[in-house]
């Protein structure tokens, strides 16, 4: 093989492996889990069932974008003699396709522990919010409701199995009354100083083969 061909070899399989980071760390900052609805109904809100230690007492239905959403759970009387204590995990999933990581919730509790609230505002364009609760019993031992899945609040326009529905959507989008600034994805100052810091070292490389 010719020097020139070597060199050549050589830049573009650099150039793949940064291509490769450039994408991993896009995927990381958007935090690109793909959107699921699981085997819910688009628009069917999904709400724990009598199995649970726990009853709704307020939730906020449908969501809307920049607008708080307001979760108030309450422990049955039982449970709450018990001791049995609740942790609140959300997910904010949007119509591009892309899920938020799974946020753990610092919920008010009231003074007999009995009932957590906790609120949150989603962003612009988001299909639904996601929820869960890890119940905690006296002997320590922990219990997910629902099991391996979420209770699930659709928002005011989502867009589901290739169309849009809601009370704000029309035949080609959403409707949705402004509520602030978009939260679309943009690179944040630490993005492009990683970007940049790698399109550099590419460089150097280059110049060191030829």
């Amino acid at each position: 093989m010719r020097r020139s061909q070597i060199k050549e070899s050589g830049f573009f399989s650099i150039m793949k492996r940064v291509c490769a980071v450039l994408v991993m760390c896009s995927l990381m900052a958007m935090g690109a889990l793909p959107a699921q609805a699981g085997s819910a109904t688009g628009g069917e809100d999904v709400n724990p069932d009598g199995n649970a230690p726990f009853t709704v007492e307020e939730r906020t239905t449908p969501s809307q974008d920049g607008q708080a959403w307001q979760l108030k759970v309450a422990l049955n009387q039982e449970a709450t003699d018990n001791g049995t204590t609740l942790a609140i995990t959300t997910q904010i999933c949007t119509n591009d396709g892309v899920c938020d990581p799974p946020t753990l919730q610092e919920a008010t509790v009231s003074d007999d522990g009995q009932t957590y609230s906790m609120e949150l505002t989603p962003p612009t364009d988001h299909t639904y919010v996601n929820w869960r609760v890890k119940a905690t019993y006296d002997d320590d031992s922990t219990e997910n409701f629902p099991a391996g899945d979420w209770y699930k609040t659709w928002s005011t326009c989502y867009y589901d199995d290739g169309t849009f529905g809601g009370v704000h959507a029309t035949s080609d989008g959403c409707d949705v009354p402004a509520s602030g600034e978009s939260e679309g994805f943009l690179p944040g100052f630490g993005m492009l100083t990683v970007l940049g810091t790698l399109v550099a070292a590419a460089a150097v490389v280059q110049r060191r083969i030829r």
